[in-house]
């Protein structure tokens, strides 16, 4: 059974749920039903457990429930290793987000300590062939996952760079208005990027190590002009020397928020982008899974999965040895499927539920076994 594990879930006003109560055991969760029935609203609760906005990326308004709109409260019994611990998420009527851990107020990072969660949804799997922001953010979902303190160095370098931008697109010339907000950017952006390159490196090594009927994704940073400044020292250098080419721009040319990620099918030599669209739900799949195998060396337990339609774009073997996988490394993971035969690998080594919509309310049917 997992080590990090939801036992219980409960939802009150959440997207298409009005109510609804899940009991786990630490296996993982099978959640098929109908397209629209508010199987996806479930991963979406779960991936809350985590730092961040989600995997929608929605906010706290979005996630009510229409008509009432009375706001809406997640709960939540995780386990992480021997302890138990009670997580409320709220939002009062659209209200910013609120969270109790055990029954006192907590922060995000709070969250960050106890819990560690990993997704991969539809819209990801054009990641390869749309823009470079997607990729950006799926890096630093993982680079997360591996260093909580990854998220606040991402808010002040992009806060920085927000007040550096309006500076430049105002027309502002005095050095001395942008020095302050360059050193800034410079420490937080030189850690964004150490983060990047330290997340690649693990999912390189447990790529290597791993036995697995996935492609192994060869993977590597690039800039969309020259190299990324590597320290704080030459990142707040090319900020500073590069003020005169974004001024003319409006906006910052120099720092992380310019930086791709480049992938490649390694057994094949072919660029991810150009691979068919089978083989990139598989380089990301072998991603997630990577990424949760580096974890579990470096915490100890396997995080949980979030897995939306994991079925599309994979064949009956691949689907299996994902199953096989999952369970090998002792991963709680959610997964959804419009039918029940999508699991059927999985036989009992996992748990069932069935959701269907009755008038605009999702109803759950925890399946016994």
């Amino acid at each position: 059974m997992a080590d990090l594990a939801l036992k219980e879930l409960t939802l009150s006003h959440f997207r298409s749920h009005k109510t609804g109560r899940i009991s786990c055991d630490g296996r993982p969760v099978a959640i098929y039903g109908r397209n629209g029935s508010g199987k996806t609203n479930i991963l979406e609760a779960v991936s809350l457990f985590s730092p961040g906005r989600g995997l929608r990326r929605a906010s706290a308004e979005e996630m009510m429930r229409r008509p009432e709109t009375l706001g809406w409260k997640i709960t939540g019994l995780l386990q992480n290793g021997p302890r138990l611990h009670e997580i409320e998420i709220w939002s009062d009527k659209g209200a910013a987000r609120q969270l109790k851990i055990d029954g006192k107020s907590a922060a995000q990072l709070d969250l960050a300590r106890l819990s560690r969660v990993l997704w991969l949804i539809p819209s990801m799997d054009r990641l390869w062939i749309e823009g470079a922001e997607g990729r950006r953010r799926f890096l630093d979902r993982m680079a997360l996952s591996f260093f909580p303190a990854h998220a606040d160095a991402t808010l002040a370098y992009e806060k920085a760079m927000r007040e550096r931008n309006r500076l430049l697109k105002d027309q502002v010339r005095d050095a001395h208005w942008y020095a302050a907000l360059e050193i800034q950017m410079a420490q937080s952006g030189a850690l964004i990027h150490a983060h990047r390159c330290d997340t690649l490196e693990f999912l390189a090594q447990a790529q290597a190590q791993a036995e697995t009927a996935f492609p192994t994704a060869t993977l590597e940073l690039v800039q969309s002009e020259g190299e990324m400044p590597q320290s704080e020292e030459d990142l707040r250098s090319a900020l500073a020397e590069s003020r005169f080419r974004d001024l003319a721009a409006g906006r910052s040319l120099v720092g992380p928020h310019r930086t791709d990620l480049y992938g490649v099918f390694e057994a094949k030599g072919v660029p991810a982008k150009d691979c068919s669209t089978g083989e990139q739900k598989a380089l990301l799949v072998s991603l997630i899974l990577a990424n949760a195998r580096a974890l579990s060396e470096r915490i100890g337990m396997a995080p949980i999965l979030l897995l939306d339609e994991v079925a599309a774009h994979l064949d009956a073997g691949r689907l299996a040895a994902l199953y096989d996988e999952i369970v090998g490394f002792g991963a709680q993971a959610w997964m959804t499927g419009t039918g029940p035969e999508l699991f059927d690998a999985l036989g009992n080594r996992a748990q069932y539920i069935e959701v269907s919509e009755n008038n605009g309310i999702s109803e759950l049917r925890q399946i016994a076994d």
